[in-house]
């Protein structure tokens, strides 16, 4: 059962809300899971509900997604503000985590892993890794710059994630009404089109990829700087992890784990990638 809780943390001159939901026993061990680019932390219910018996599970909403306030300056909408608010979010806590990361989510994850004195004692990276081309975010920047604005129903967005977010995976028609739930929010309808229905998410998230030309990501040197285990998991189509980054983090030490007919990035819905992030989780 998921229950619903906030942190406020400061950026900049104001304070700001991140909500997060939680499932399992506050005293069993923690773990944190963190979402990508334009998702919320629900999507990790059936993962969260699979850890529960044995951890504490937390999944927030980035800034500016689900129910988390929204930033005044979209060009803060990067991988260094979503670890101020994290950081506090790891400070209330104030016990040591692991971590679930999916694509953004990883990145946070690998950032806040690599710092002196980190609370993070194992990471788990879905389809992410130190090294992400620059094809790869022009896709994603691509498919945010085009899709709509506004949706007249739950049916058209639910295609509209089933088409842009196929790479998840084989998901049932109730695991994407899942997520359909989740992603969407009633919204004014000033044009009176009978669209009432957006995304939820602020729509100046896409201001920084808007703003540059996508160029290739390196974070070799962070990489090489976590010395927690690590767990990575590669959707077996995936564009952004490709096979030789991720043949290169297993070289260095970390466990893998590739999840059939999916690209970028595993859903982690299926009970065979729930018992292997759960199986690591309880390593050692």
């Amino acid at each position: 059962m998921a229950r619903a809780g906030a942190v406020n943390y400061l950026f900049g001159t104001r304070f700001y809300k991140m909500a997060y939901v939680e499932f399992g026993n506050p005293a069993a061990p923690a773990v944190v899971c963190v979402h990508g680019l334009t998702r919320n932390g629900r999507d990790f219910d059936a993962l969260a509900e699979a850890l529960s018996d044995r951890f504490h599970v937390i999944c927030p909403d980035l800034p500016g997604r689900g129910k988390s306030d929204w930033l005044q300056d979209g060009l803060a909408y990067q991988p260094p503000t979503y670890v101020v608010a994290l950081a506090h979010l790891l400070a209330q806590l104030n016990k040591p985590v692991s971590w679930v990361g999916t694509s953004l989510g990883g990145i946070c994850g690998m950032m806040i892993a690599a710092a002196q004195n980190t609370p993070i004692k194992k990471l788990v990276l879905n389809d992410i890794g130190p090294y992400i081309p620059s094809a790869s975010l022009q896709r994603i920047r691509d498919y945010m710059l085009e899709a709509p604005e506004r949706f007249g129903s739950m049916a058209d967005l639910t295609q509209h994630l089933r088409e842009v977010h196929a790479p998840f995976g084989l998901l049932s028609d109730a695991e994407w009404a899942h997520l359909a739930r989740f992603s969407a929010r009633q919204v004014l309808d000033p044009t009176g089109s009978g669209k009432r229905i957006a995304m939820h998410y602020d729509p100046k998230i896409i201001d920084p990829m808007r703003a540059a030309v996508p160029l290739d990501v390196d974070m070799w040197p962070v990489w090489e700087m976590i010395h927690a285990p690590r767990l990575v998991i590669r959707g077996a189509e995936s564009d952004l992890l490709l096979c030789e980054t991720y043949e290169r983090m297993l070289k260095e030490g970390a466990e893998g784990y590739v999840v059939a007919d999916a690209g970028h990035a595993p859903a982690l819905m299926d009970y065979e990638s729930q018992a292997r992030i759960k199986a690591f989780l309880l390593e050692g």
